[in-house]
């Protein structure tokens, strides 16, 4: 099959060309109309596929449900806004749910479903600070031991691949250590870190940050904080929810600019509340969570931020026509760069000879015209 457009997001520019595929892969890029295409684009922009690597649901599914069928929901629907793989992401709940949870993915993953690439598991939590916990429930949150993550890990069949962990509470960095080393990435978040101690974290294997400016110790210029080492940690990585509520579009381009176009994430923090009529309310972590208006989830205890309903295609936009973020910023941040966070690089995250044919087919408005999973329309 031949997919072709005059503008193919290829090496950090759009360019006119030919996507050729076969048995799910790009076998060749080719000059645009060196051979006759089965679907040509013309004008309108093909971009790799999007990557959301923090995302707890959508469809009124939670990765905590453990339900098959909601989870295959998930993955067939989200194809709609662009999202060709993610890792379906827990909440901080007690071992009997978490375990029930990992074992539905890692079962839906080996018995098969249609639409966007499960990647694996973000377990966010339950290794967390509690000052800086946000709408992790706290009678869950625990130190972090080798010990119950193995069982965790068993449970999920091999498939936690990111974890969301408040590393100063981890003596000497031997937790951290220990996952960096076995699979795991392990990214600070939901943390009262000092700078210092992130710095010593990224020394010790910690590489990425989790939804930078939320859940973490602030900037200040005489005490830097967490946000301060995202900032001048500019080789780790650090995702970042660009929905324009949780931080404001200014701050969204002071992040990109100071980190570089190669290691800022866009995730969506996306909750079961994602594709329902504002005013839903939903439990989250056994927290009731109630849509605003913008989007947003806020818990209707406190009125606090608890999430987002937001579309990568959308956090795109955002990114580039308000926050004023430059375009390879922003498409590298949900294509490329996770997909080397999660050490997928060669097979994700771009356009190239021997990548999944995983594309997106995108409007001028951001529009998703057509998503492609592994080289099958799902539009």
């Amino acid at each position: 099959m031949i997919i072709q457009s005059k503008k193919v997001w290829i090496a950090d520019q759009f360019f006119a060309a030919a996507i050729e595929v076969e048995n799910e892969k790009i076998i060749g890029v080719l000059p645009y109309g060196s051979k006759p295409a089965d679907v040509d684009y013309g004008d309108k922009r093909i971009v790799p596929g999007f990557l959301d690597i923090h995302c707890h649901g959508a469809f009124e599914f939670d990765t905590n449900d453990a339900q098959e069928e909601g989870l295959r929901n998930w993955t067939k629907h989200i194809v709609s806004e662009g999202v060709t793989g993610f890792l379906a992401t827990t909440i901080t709940q007690s071992e009997e749910v978490l375990t029930r949870a990992l074992k539905n993915v890692a079962k839906v993953m080996k018995e098969g479903y249609e639409g966007a690439e499960l990647l694996g598991i973000h377990f966010e939590g339950p290794y967390l600070d509690m000052k800086y916990k946000g709408a992790q429930p706290e009678p869950y949150i625990v130190q972090g031991t080798i010990e119950q993550f193995e069982r965790y890990q068993a449970a999920a069949e091999g498939n936690i691949k990111y974890i969301t962990m408040a590393t100063e509470h981890d003596p000497d960095f031997a937790f951290t250590k220990y996952l960096s080393t076995h699979g795991v990435v392990v990214s600070i978040g939901h943390s009262a870190s000092t700078y210092e101690e992130a710095v010593l974290a990224f020394a010790n294997g910690a590489s990425s940050m989790t939804h930078v400016y939320n859940g973490m110790t602030p900037f200040n210029h005489r005490a830097n904080g967490l946000v301060g080492a995202a900032f001048r940690l500019r080789t780790m990585y650090g995702e970042i929810i660009c929905d324009g509520n949780h931080s404001t579009t200014a701050a969204l381009n002071t992040y990109f600019m100071s980190k570089g176009p190669d290691f800022g994430i866009m995730v969506s923090d996306a909750l079961m509340a994602k594709g329902t009529p504002v005013g839903s309310k939903f439990l989250f972590g056994g927290n009731e969570i109630e849509i605003y208006p913008d989007g947003s989830a806020h818990l209707t205890s406190t009125g606090g931020l608890a999430g987002s309903t937001l579309k990568l295609n959308e956090g795109l936009r955002i990114l580039v026509e308000e926050a004023m973020v430059p375009f390879n910023y922003a498409i590298n941040s949900c294509t490329i760069n996770p997909a080397r966070c999660l050490g997928l690089e060669d097979r994700k995250g771009r356009i190239a000879a021997g990548c999944d044919a995983d594309l997106v087919v995108l409007d001028t408005d951001y529009t998703v015209l057509q998503t492609y999973c592994k080289g099958e329309a799902k539009l």
